[in-house]
């Protein structure tokens, strides 16, 4: 429903790139991976996810523009022309694709059977429709899902609730739109009841729905917030953080880049660490295997991050054995 660095002296010249016409790229040398998106990625993006998963290929053996070639490619924010990118890469000769989001995963799915496709960060692929199962996601894709379980959402709750002890109206801020979420959202739920707190639903589509749904938590007496971990919310970080502030909600995040975003805390998988080891897939996919026939990698590592100019901010006092088990502190 997750190490620095995201996206940004790369973004220009992938910008070019999106746009360069199919003979233009005859003269690739070796493999094509395409990273497939919707929107053109934000400064600093790049260097989150594709400049770590060059960094996996290079440790591989695989130098890009040499003998590979990695690309992003996006619709510039319409969805409606999807269908019509995805079918582009396949005329071109793709050897794989990759992508974050399950929209488009799907969508790469109904347009291949052939062409090998590989997730990252995906919420419950299983609940999504994405595999089969993890141990044999079948037809030709697999990947690394976000989070182990959805179990972590209620893990999330639990810390936050320890946190701020004495809330009792809590919120979860969410995209039910988003495949896989609504099973992140019931454990969270789950959680809550266990602990005899009242878990608020407030649900978000768009950004255009973000100003609207803290004001309502700030009407219905919220005193904290567990934003549900997603690509959504994480494509989001900044604007959603900055909200939390202004309404002083204590809040927790699904990724580490939310609280470097100025967000109080997240337990989330090691994002970083996925983007390197999807490189793995390609390297194995390149050299014969079937993507179906290859387990869905779970995170191995997780994080529990605090920030504490943050919580000073907030008005917080963190207890020591709570600063103890965390990885890290921001300062």
């Amino acid at each position: 429903m997750t190490d620095r660095r995201i996206f940004v002296n790369a973004v220009a010249v992938l910008a070019v790139v999106s746009q360069l016409p199919a003979h233009a790229q005859q003269a690739r040398k070796g493999p094509l991976v395409v990273w497939l998106g919707i929107n053109p990625p934000d400064p600093g993006e790049i260097e989150l996810t594709i400049d770590l998963f060059r960094d996996g290929l290079r440790d591989l053996g695989y130098v890009d523009g040499r003998n590979i070639a990695v690309e992003y490619r996006h619709t510039n924010r319409k969805p409606e022309r999807l269908s019509a990118l995805i079918e582009e890469q396949i005329q071109q000769k793709v050897d794989v694709l990759m992508s974050a989001r399950p929209d488009v995963l799907l969508a790469a799915m109904r347009a291949t059977r052939s062409v090998p496709i590989v997730f990252v960060t995906v919420d419950d692929p299983v609940g999504a429709g994405i595999v089969d199962s993890l141990a044999k996601p079948g037809r030709n894709v697999t990947g690394l899902s976000w989070d182990s379980t959805p179990k972590i959402a209620g893990k999330q709750f639990q810390l936050l609730r320890e946190l701020v002890p004495g809330s009792r109206e809590l919120a979860v801020l969410w995209n039910p739109a988003v495949k896989g979420a609504p099973a992140f959202f019931r454990e969270a739920q789950s959680a809550a009841t266990a602990s005899g707190a009242v878990l608020g639903s407030f649900e978000v589509h768009a950004p255009t729905d973000f100003e609207s749904a803290f004001a309502s938590m700030s009407s219905a007496g919220i005193t904290a917030v567990l934003v549900l971990g997603s690509w959504f919310t994480w494509q989001y970080r900044e604007r959603l953080t900055a909200l939390a502030a202004r309404h002083q909600f204590p809040a927790i995040y699904g990724n580490r880049d939310s609280v470097l975003a100025g967000g109080l805390m997240s337990y989330g998988a090691n994002l970083p660490d996925q983007f390197r080891r999807a490189a793995g897939y390609v390297d194995k996919i390149l050299k014969g295997a079937n993507p179906g026939d290859l387990p869905v990698e779970q995170p191995t590592k997780f994080e529990l991050v605090i920030n504490l100019k943050v919580a000073k901010a907030l008005g917080l006092v963190i207890p020591k054995t709570f600063l103890l088990r965390a990885d890290e502190l921001i300062e």
